[in-house]
């Protein structure tokens, strides 16, 4: 597949400088991060209950690679993660609410995809799975890289879910690059909810 990227619009200012988190202890090279996602690369980092695989949510041969590392189907969709609801406005119908009674948090919400949404992120559904992440080390990714990120659990769908950078780096090897962290306390997925009929599809 060809390296195709859609352009996106940085709606969240990306941070000069290395960032850095209390759940890492030192800081991370945002710019070398950055170059390799650019360059359709994946990466593993820590979320609130596991590992997770990401990638420019705009880069088809990336997501791509995730799917492939994961063996899951395009027709599932994928998640976003972010910072602030507004950086997932470039893939939204609307701009985004800020949502208080869910985000930032372990919720996942079902909102309608904007018509620059690619249907690699959506699968075979109209709406777009977005989330405002409570976890200090992933909300500092993106803010730092000012954008959202597809987020999914780094682990074979169906197999258990990885809950460290050594997990990562043994089962994904140089195929992902692996960022040091440390997950949260929470043991399941988030939670996936459709405000619009107001539907839990996953508690």
């Amino acid at each position: 597949m060809r390296n195709r990227t859609l352009s996106r619009p940085c709606v969240t200012p990306p941070l000069r400088h290395p960032f850095s988190s209390r759940f890492t202890g030192r800081a991370l090279p945002t710019r070398a991060i950055r170059a390799h996602l650019d360059r359709g690369g994946v990466i593993a980092y820590a979320t609130e209950s596991c590992y997770g695989l990401g990638c420019d949510p705009m880069n088809a041969r990336a997501v791509a690679r995730i799917l492939h590392l994961k063996g899951r189907p395009k027709s599932k969709g994928l998640i976003l993660i972010g910072s602030a609801p507004e950086q997932f406005a470039p893939y939204l119908a609307e701009p985004p609410g800020a949502w208080p009674e869910y985000w930032p948090g372990p919720v996942t919400l079902l909102l309608p995809s904007g018509r620059r949404c690619p249907t690699w992120l959506t699968g075979r559904h109209r709406k777009l799975a977005v989330r405002v992440t409570a976890h200090p080390y992933a909300a500092s990714l993106c803010q730092a890289l000012g954008m959202a990120l597809v987020s999914t659990s780094a682990n074979r769908a169906g197999q258990v879910m990885l809950r460290s950078a050594a997990a990562c780096r043994k089962a994904f090897g140089t195929r992902v690059k692996v960022l040091p962290g440390r997950i949260g306390k929470r043991r399941r997925p988030s939670t996936i909810v459709d405000p619009g009929s107001g539907s839990v599809l996953r508690a």
